[in-house]
């Protein structure tokens, strides 16, 4: 892909932001990958944007903030040609990623945002997601909150992430929701039952997180317990460890062998059916997936230009029912543990 050749751009809900039909990421140059080189994942920031890629994703919880006082300079560097996405609502124990609380009352959103505000920088967000749901507040009380920040000038554009279909609607009635984000792959399927339809109905974008499987669909790893470091988070989802990883890596033989002839990477294959989505179902789709490389994210736009025939989907299709162990340890977090 040339540099004057940027990927293609869509509109994130009926009045969103404009942005590149990919996205980026970021929580793996801060928080729960193992070590990250600094300088690469700076250097890989400005290639994004020199690929077209312009919805960058953070939030509060990943590495307690840290990862938005680190991207703070690439952001205020090139403030008028990025959409900044960041969340509140998940507080993570950084010395245990799996211990989390959840807030959504509106005293505590108002306080994460003055705090996303400052260790990022800017005067405004352009995309605030609600990170989790709290179940205890209506999410009309909530998104009631997120509605006045908008109104304030704090926030452009409000988000929403891992909740129902029908939660999103009741969000919806309250102010309009630009995307849902939820995790979306040849593995993660389960949003496609709910969650897909009423975003279609509504005109919300869906922004998938994972695309890539946390890794696992490029072949990068193929064991969490044995190829990863102690402080990777990926230990902790059962889909990526023991026996259920090597019942998983044996599901890649498709993948693989399209991938092999189409001269393409398996995390391109992967990629593309993701985006392909956007057709399928008839509503905006702009994967994030998370890199620390510039070779990864060169890697990933191209995945924009690969189109999979009616065959090569059909293929494909069997694999996310195939699939040993959930997305999480404790799937309550999640839409598929309300729906």
């Amino acid at each position: 892909m040339s540099d004057d050749n940027k990927i293609d751009k869509v509109r994130l809900g009926t009045g969103g932001p404009e942005v590149g039909v990919q996205g980026l990421g970021c929580m793996g140059m801060s928080f729960a990958y193992g070590p990250t080189d600094a300088d690469e994942a700076r250097a890989t920031l400005e290639r994004a944007l020199e690929l077209g890629i312009t919805l960058y994703d953070t939030a509060d919880a990943y590495a307690a903030g840290e990862n938005e006082k680190f991207l703070a300079p690439f952001f205020r560097a090139h403030r008028d040609e990025v959409v900044i996405a960041t969340k509140f609502a998940l507080s993570v124990d950084p010395r245990d990623p799996s211990k989390r609380t959840i807030r959504n009352d509106p005293a505590y959103i108002r306080q994460c945002v003055e705090g996303s505000l400052q260790r990022l920088g800017v005067d405004e967000i352009d995309l605030y997601y609600m990170h989790r749901r709290d179940v205890n507040v209506p999410i009309e009380e909530s998104v009631g909150a997120m509605a006045e920040l908008v109104r304030e000038g704090k926030v452009k554009h409000l988000g929403l992430s891992e909740v129902t279909g029908g939660e999103l609607r009741a969000a919806q009635a309250v102010h309009p929701i630009a995307a849902v984000q939820s995790e979306w792959s040849l593995f993660s399927r389960d949003i496609e039952e709910g969650v897909v339809p009423a975003a279609r109905e509504l005109g919300v974008a869906l922004v998938p997180y994972s695309p890539l499987g946390r890794g696992f669909l490029t072949g990068s790893f193929t064991s969490a317990e044995k190829d990863l470091t102690e402080d990777d988070f990926r230990r902790s989802q059962p889909r990526y460890n023991g026996d259920n990883a090597a019942a998983n890596a044996a599901l890649l033989e498709p993948v693989r062998k399209l991938a092999e002839g189409r001269t393409a990477t398996l995390g391109q294959v992967a990629l593309a059916w993701v985006q392909q989505q956007a057709r399928v179902h008839g509503l905006a789709v702009v994967p994030i997936p998370g890199t620390r490389r510039r070779t990864r994210v060169e890697e990933n736009a191209a995945a924009t230009r690969l189109l999979l025939t009616e065959s090569e989907m059909e293929l494909l299709e069997p694999i996310a029912s195939r699939v040993a162990g959930g997305r999480y340890a404790d799937m309550t977090f999640t839409s598929a543990g309300r729906e």
